[in-house]
C-alpha cells in the first residue's frame, strides 16, 4: 500500500506529525509512506527513516498534483486541512484515489475562535498529536507512546569541541526567537534572568535574532558565559545544539518541539498563546521534567491562536508580568 501525508508548514506542526508517520509504519510495515511539504521545510523530514519519499511544494499546486498522480496512492492523510490540501485531495480523487480513502484531522477552529474572542474554553483536553493520530484511527493506527521524532544526519552534528570552553561540559539553551513577536519573551527580561543564573547559556534563534542576542548579552553583563548562536547555524545544526543541551528554555516555537523530540527537559514561556490550544511540549508516555510559565487571569489572553507583531493592547502583560526571580529559580533547579 501507499500512504500520502499532507503537511506543508510550519516547523512546529511538521515535527508534531512525526508520531503519525512512525505509528502508521508500525501498523503497516510493508507500506510506502510519502510526505508532502513545502521545500523550505524539507530538512525536517529529510532523514526520517519511516518516510519512503518526500514530495515538495514550490509554487504550483497543480505541478505537485501531477507528481502525486503518478504514485497512485491508496490513502491520503491530510494533517493540514486547508483549502490547498482540499484542492489536492479533490484533484487526486477524480483520477487515482479510491473513494473514501482520504482522512483529515480536526483543526478545532471554532473552539479556538470562541476561546480567543469570548474566552470561553470549549477546547478539547487533547494534544494536537493525538488529534493528528485520530485522523487515521479508522485504519487501526494507535499511539505507541514514544513521543516525537527528529532525525539528524552525521553532517548536521555540531562538534562540541568547537564550542567556547565554558560550553564544552554542559550548558542550557535559550531559544529567544519566534515567528511572532507576541510569542517572544522580552530581551530585557531575558537579560535580568540570565544575570541571576550560574551556568553557561547558549542563545538560539534565526539570523534576525542575532542583534537581539547581542543586546541581551550586553545587558546581562555576563558575556563570558553567554554564547550568541543566533543565525550562525542551520535549522538542523541548531537542533544538534538543542540535543546537546542539558536544559532548553524556550518560547512557544519550533525548537521547543524539537527539544521535546530529543526528550530534553524544557522550561517553556508563554505569551499571547496558551498551552490549552494543544501544542505544549509533547513527550508521549515518557516522564520528562518540564515547566510551563504563563501569566494567567488576563482578560485579554489569548488574543490570537498564532500571534501578532505587537501587543494589540499595547501593554504586553502576558510577557511583561512574568516573574523573573521565579523563572531563574526554576531554571537553576532544573539544571541541577
Amino acid at each position: 500500500m501507499k500512504f500520502l501525508i499532507l503537511r506543508f508548514s510550519s516547523i512546529s506542526d511538521i515535527v508534531l506529525t512525526t508520531p503519525v508517520v512512525r505509528c502508521l509504519k508500525k501498523k503497516f510495515p510493508d507500506a510506502e509512506i510519502h510526505y508532502a511539504t513545502k521545500r523550505a521545510f524539507h530538512t525536517i523530514v529529510q532523514h526520517n527513516p519511516y518516510i519512503s519519499k518526500i514530495h515538495l511544494l514550490d509554487n504550483s499546486v497543480l505541478e505537485l498534483v501531477n507528481q502525486l498522480k503518478q504514485e497512485k496512492f491508496d490513502y491520503v492523510i491530510d494533517l493540514h486541512n486547508n483549502q490547498r490540501t482540499f484542492l489536492i485531495k479533490t484533484l487526486l480523487g477524480k483520477t487515482c484515489l479510491p473513494v473514501g480513502r482520504s482522512f483529515s484531522f480536526n483543526k478545532i477552529n471554532l473552539e479556538k475562535w470562541v476561546m480567543v474572542n469570548f474566552k470561553i474554553n470549549r477546547l478539547p483536553h487533547k494534544h494536537i498529536v493525538d488529534r493528528y493520530l485520530d485522523a487515521c484511527a479508522s485504519l487501526g493506527v494507535v499511539n505507541d507512546g514514544e513521543g516525537l521524532d527528529y532525525f539528524l544526519a552525521k553532517e548536521d552534528a555540531v562538534d562540541r569541541n568547537t564550542f567556547p570552553i565554558a560550553f564544552q561540559k554542559e550548558y542550557a539553551a535559550w531559544v529567544i526567537g519566534a515567528k511572532q513577536n507576541t510569542k517572544k519573551f522580552p530581551s530585557d527580561k531575558i537579560s535580568n534572568v540570565l544575570s541571576k543564573l550560574q551556568m553557561p547559556v547558549m542563545l538560539l534563534g534565526a539570523k534576525e535574532d542575532f542583534e537581539e542576542g547581542e543586546k541581551i548579552i550586553q545587558q546581562a553583563q555576563r558575556a563570558t558565559e553567554i554564547f550568541n548562536a543566533c543565525g550562525k547555524f542551520s535549522l538542523n545544526q541548531s537542533a544538534s545544539l538543542v540535543q546537546q543541551a542539558k536544559l532548553v528554555v524556550t518560547n512557544d516555537t519550533g525548537l521547543m518541539h524539537i527539544a521535546a523530540a530529543f526528550k530534553k527537559p524544557t522550561v517553556s514561556i508563554w505569551g499571547n498563546t496558551i498551552p490549552e490550544f494543544g501544542m505544549y511540549p509533547y513527550y508521549g508516555a515518557k516522564e520528562i521534567a518540564n515547566a510551563k510559565f504563563e501569566v494567567k487571569g488576563l482578560s485579554c489572553r489569548p488574543c490570537s491562536k498564532l500571534g501578532y507583531s505587537t501587543c494589540p493592547k499595547g501593554h504586553f502583560n502576558c510577557m511583561n508580568l512574568h516573574g523573573e526571580k521565579l523563572l531563574a529559580e526554576k531554571i537553576q533547579s532544573m539544571m541541577r
